[in-house]
């Protein structure tokens, strides 16, 4: 334990490219690189390189033995939970609620647009120059069940709103009523599923989501149905919902996969009716500005000895 408070911050943005932190504490630059820009246990928030992975996030918890905030850049803190163990009692997590909404809630629109229209058959079409004129599903008058309605999933129903689908069911951990209606709890799923055209799952990844949507969830999805997945990619089995894809019974649209990367040669990426991009829900031109405005309006709680916001659990 350090004999003097530790007062180092430690960010993945450089700290003269932030507007509004306050003076009087000093700004470390680590991105995740090999080196460590000072001594861990001196930094006092620390604030997770964005999209590293978990080995990169946990690496210098075990060292930070005078750090007093953990921040994300995500709204999940999966990559994080495996290092909380290694910190002393009193350390607060906190996400990126605020930054990721806006991106996360445009490609969930994007993948249930492109997907229904045959996006992904035109462009095959194109490289082969086909015309490939018909009839294809439209997103009015669909039913869709959002698993997750945090912020994200409230973001995607906003958006959902001009396109006139039948209705938006929406889930959560616990049953509550929200602005827009009710939010169901996740034990009535059984009953939701074979009803919805659309299930977008936007979902925390924890031990009551790992694994969710696995044969069973995935069976009772009417026939034609599809799955949408901006969470994370082990909420879905991905062997149950290949059976499903193979057959021809369901469709998917997926931003996260398990395992990811998606290594080359594993069976999704052919799958027959399955959309895949690679995990760019939140890697949008929204996210530097959001997440430096994040950054400064939480240092500078910390700074003042104010209530950091977002937070999600305190160690101990």
């Amino acid at each position: 334990m350090t004999s003097t408070p530790a007062t180092d911050v430690w960010l993945p943005i450089a700290a003269d490219e932030i507007d509004g932190l306050p003076e009087g504490l000093n700004y470390r630059f680590w991105d995740g690189g090999r080196d460590y820009p000072a001594d861990p246990a001196d930094c006092a928030f620390y604030v997770v390189p964005y999209m590293k992975g978990p080995e990169v996030a946990v690496r210098p918890l075990k060292e930070m033995t005078g750090v007093q905030v953990v921040q994300t850049l995500s709204a999940g803190i999966d990559h994080v939970q495996p290092g909380l163990g290694l910190l002393p009692d009193g350390v607060r997590l906190c996400n990126a609620k605020g930054v990721h909404e806006a991106s996360t809630a445009e490609l969930a629109l994007a993948l249930i647009l492109a997907s229904l229209r045959g996006f992904p058959g035109f462009v095959h079409g194109q490289d082969k120059e086909e015309w490939l004129s018909g009839f294809y599903p439209a997103l009015a008058d669909k039913s869709v069940l959002v698993v997750g309605y945090g912020s994200i999933g409230a973001a995607i129903e906003d958006r959902l709103e001009p396109f006139e689908c039948a209705r938006v069911v929406r889930v959560a951990r616990s049953a509550r009523a929200s602005a827009r209606g009710p939010v169901h709890a996740l034990e009535e799923l059984p009953a939701l599923l074979p009803e919805a055209d659309i299930v977008i799952l936007s979902t925390p990844l924890n031990p009551s989501t790992q694994g969710l949507v696995g044969a069973e969830f995935l069976a009772a999805m009417p026939d034609g149905a599809l799955l949408v997945n901006v969470a994370r990619g082990a909420v879905v089995d991905t062997a149950a919902l290949l059976s499903e894809l193979e057959s021809g019974r369901l469709r998917a649209a997926l931003d996260v996969t398990d395992p990811e990367p998606l290594p080359a040669g594993h069976p999704l990426w052919h799958a027959p009716n399955v959309l895949i991009t690679p995990h760019v829900g939140g890697s949008t031109s929204a996210f530097l500005p959001r997440a430096k405005r994040l950054l400064a309006g939480q240092v500078t709680r910390f700074a003042a000895g104010e209530q950091v916001h977002n937070l999600v659990l305190t160690t101990g």
